[in-house]
């Protein structure tokens, strides 16, 4: 035994020192594989856990995206459509008022004066004013006609003026004269100051009104002057069987055309196509959406891309929803919705690599926080295994307590967040910073590198919980505007449970959330019960505000003991005075005396009602129509008496129910209206109106309804002997 330096070699001591050695070697060796397999395993779990997120964060944000896109583009496409058909139902308004005015003008031809009528005056260009052409070989001066419907002169000036739609408006003669209100007197006189011929007869808009004898729409054309492209609608005239005149008013479409351009953007567009399945506008300038002359353009309902021929058939038949489709290579969401007036249909485009970039650019910041996270990680291990075994060799005497505080530093925090690593769910995918990784080294930098990805993840989950219940916010308030909308209106039956001298029932149905058609009834005293049916000019929100003013207004001025006629005129008086907007709104009134079964009534351009005698059938009753409430100052109504006998009823309605219209653009008509009534002459009010709306259901079926279905019945029974 050998002592060297105080060491006793091959004593006890060396034993001790040789166990000792052997056990911080061994330790070293436990630590170190542990250490290793720790950190492998952590890697593979890290990478499995990367993986799993990756696949989450893209299946929901994909999902998310996809939700969004749609309700987005359905709704946009459906607002974009109704906002372009709005234009096109406008002018048909326009037409069919010119064509009630000429109508009543022939009808009573003998008490109106020829009205003066002239032709084109430079002077006039750029002013609007009423001026005259002919055919050539024609002399206006002879026109059987002309003087009689330049008498319409100032209410088509009126026209053209108030509206900011219009290209013109006109009235035409069957022996070629055509007298019109414009803007550009200039363009009818050639340089010599001669006034242009205008082949008045053989223009299209002429000839298909005559063909169809009603109110059409021509196709795109060119202008005759200007060589504008547009589109006309026009309505003949006829006087007991004889065309007498055909009425008509034009506009340009260069503001559709500017609009659909400025939609391309962000790999997304929007496009118009008319009847025939062929592109009319388009902001592309190549591919299968560019937009060519009708005499070239394809009809994409027969395209060879079969997917995107039957998205084209359904679109012009009602809204499609969102659809994938791929087009021209690449894949697009698209969305159509009709234009009823015409039969066009809009389609919405968007790109769907454009709506994936969200999801690509997040998981491409997620590979980089991730690829951080764990590079750093691998470093600071490292890094410190070469500490640990740096110092546990420096300091044998005290090893054993250097590798239990190391194993509680180093391995106890990678086991915890191993645990809490796997355990992360779909539900609870948080993971936070705890004290156990606060080790002020690379431990902590890697925990503070998941707890950084996490809230970021559930900051972008929060932002699309908000934008989702955004919209959710939306869809109730719409409801809650149909239901105080309803309850505006009579709606709890029966009525007057003390009064058996009548019977009434009435419904409405809005064709959008809220609706601009109305009626109403109500006692004005113990004798005279007021019925309304009204219908204001166009649909949604700003329709049914003015139904709700317009309604207060005929309740108010009936309470005051006014007549039909002074309600009317009161309620025009008070309307115009301030109506900026233009609207205005259809109405039948009466008032029923309910002793006598005198009914007195007004109308202002609304349907004719249907009556029944007793005894008799259902008839429409073809009365005198005043101006539409609303749409000029001055008008002075008139009213007429029926007297109704015990077992009279009165159906009232309003276009909705005449003009409901199936998929294959028939009109249900009045004709079948009669029909219905007819079918069953003893039903009650409420059960009128119950086959009515299911005669309607069951002829326009899956078409959608694109009108407000509101009616009114009631049953005269007069004095019932108990």
């Amino acid at each position: 035994m050998k002592i060297i330096h105080g060491i006793k070699l091959g004593g006890l001591q060396q034993k001790i020192f040789n166990l000792m050695l052997i056990f911080i070697i061994a330790l070293i060796g436990v630590y170190v594989t542990v250490s290793v397999v720790l950190q492998s395993n952590l890697s593979k779990i890290v990478q499995r856990t990367s993986e799993e997120q990756q696949s989450s964060i893209a299946a929901v944000s994909e999902q998310t995206m996809e939700t969004a896109v749609t309700a987005s583009m359905t709704k946009t496409t459906a607002l974009q459509a109704y906002i372009a058909d709005d234009l096109f139902s406008d002018v048909r308004t326009d037409v069919l008022t010119l064509q009630s005015f000429a109508e009543e003008l022939f009808a009573h031809a003998d008490t109106f004066p020829a009205h003066a009528f002239y032709p084109p005056d430079k002077a006039n260009d750029g002013v609007p004013s009423v001026q005259m052409q002919h055919e050539a070989g024609v002399d206006p001066q002879t026109s059987e006609a002309l003087g009689l419907v330049a008498n319409m002169s100032e209410i088509m000036l009126s026209m053209f003026e108030n509206s900011n739609r219009l290209n013109s408006c006109f009235v035409a003669t069957p022996d070629g004269c055509i007298l019109f209100a414009d803007d550009r007197a200039g363009s009818y006189i050639a340089e010599d100051g001669s006034v242009y011929d205008f082949d008045v007869r053989s223009r299209s808009w002429y000839k298909q009104a005559v063909e169809a004898g009603e109110l059409i729409f021509t196709g795109v054309e060119l202008d005759a002057f200007t060589g504008i492209a547009g589109l006309v609608c026009a309505a003949p005239v006829y006087q007991d069987g004889k065309l007498v005149a055909v009425v008509g008013a034009d506009i340009f479409l260069t503001a559709i055309s500017d609009y659909v351009k400025t939609t391309a953007n962000y790999g997304g567009f929007v496009c118009v196509v008319n009847e025939n399945g062929q592109v009319l506008f388009s902001p592309n300038a190549e591919g299968t959406f560019k937009a060519e002359l009708s005499k070239n353009a394809p009809d994409l309902r027969k395209s060879e891309n079969a997917a995107l021929g039957q998205f084209i058939t359904e679109s012009l038949k009602g809204s499609t929803g969102v659809q994938s489709i791929t087009v021209d290579g690449s894949e697009y969401y698209l969305a159509g919705s009709p234009m009823p007036t015409l039969g066009w249909t809009v389609i919405s485009a968007v790109e769907k690599a454009v709506t994936d970039q969200p999801t690509v650019q997040m998981l491409k910041s997620y590979d980089d926080i991730s690829d951080g996270a764990l590079f750093s990680y691998r470093d600071g291990a490292n890094q410190a295994t070469r500490s640990v075994i740096i110092a546990t060799i420096a300091i044998l005497l005290l090893a054993t307590t250097g590798a239990l505080v190391v194993a509680a530093r180093v391995v106890k925090p990678i086991e915890h967040m191993t645990k809490r690593i796997n355990s992360l769910t779909g539900s609870d995918n948080v993971f936070k910073m705890e004290k156990i990784y606060q080790t002020n080294d690379e431990i902590e930098i890697l925990a503070e590198s998941f707890a950084a990805l996490s809230s970021k993840t559930r900051d972008y989950i929060k932002q699309i919980t908000e934008i989702t219940a955004e919209k959710e916010r939306i869809s109730t308030e719409l409801a809650l505007a149909t239901r105080i909308q309803a309850d505006m209106l009579p709606n709890i039956y029966p009525a007057f449970p003390d009064r058996t001298e009548f019977d009434v029932y009435a419904s409405m149905d809005p064709a959008k959330e809220v609706g601009g058609d109305f009626y109403d009834f109500f006692l004005i005293d113990d004798d005279h019960l007021c019925m309304v049916m009204a219908d204001v000019s166009g649909k949604g929100v700003p329709a049914a505000l003015f139904m709700m003013a317009s309604k207060i207004m005929l309740s108010n001025h009936a309470m005051t003991g006014k007549s039909p006629a002074e309600i009317l005129t009161a309620t025009n008086t008070a309307i115009c005075a301030n109506n900026r907007e233009q609207m205005f709104v259809t109405v039948w009134l009466g008032i029923l005396e309910i002793s006598t079964g005198k009914l007195t009534a007004a109308n202002a351009g609304h349907e004719y009602p249907v009556i029944l005698q007793a005894g008799g059938k259902f008839e429409l009753l073809k009365d005198k129509h005043g101006f539409v409430i609303g749409g000029m100052e001055g008008i002075k109504y008139k009213e007429y008496e029926l007297n109704l006998k015990p077992g009279s009823k009165l159906f009232l309605y309003t276009d909705g129910v005449p003009e409901a219209t199936n998929v294959e653009n028939e009109l249900f008509g009045t004709g079948r209206m009669l029909e219905t009534l007819n079918e069953s002459l003893d039903a009650a009010p409420e059960e009128m109106l119950r086959n009515m709306r299911r005669a309607v259901d069951d002829f326009v079926k899956d078409a959608e309804q694109f009108d407000d279905l509101t009616m009114l019945a009631l049953e005269y029974k007069g004095d019932v002997v108990s």
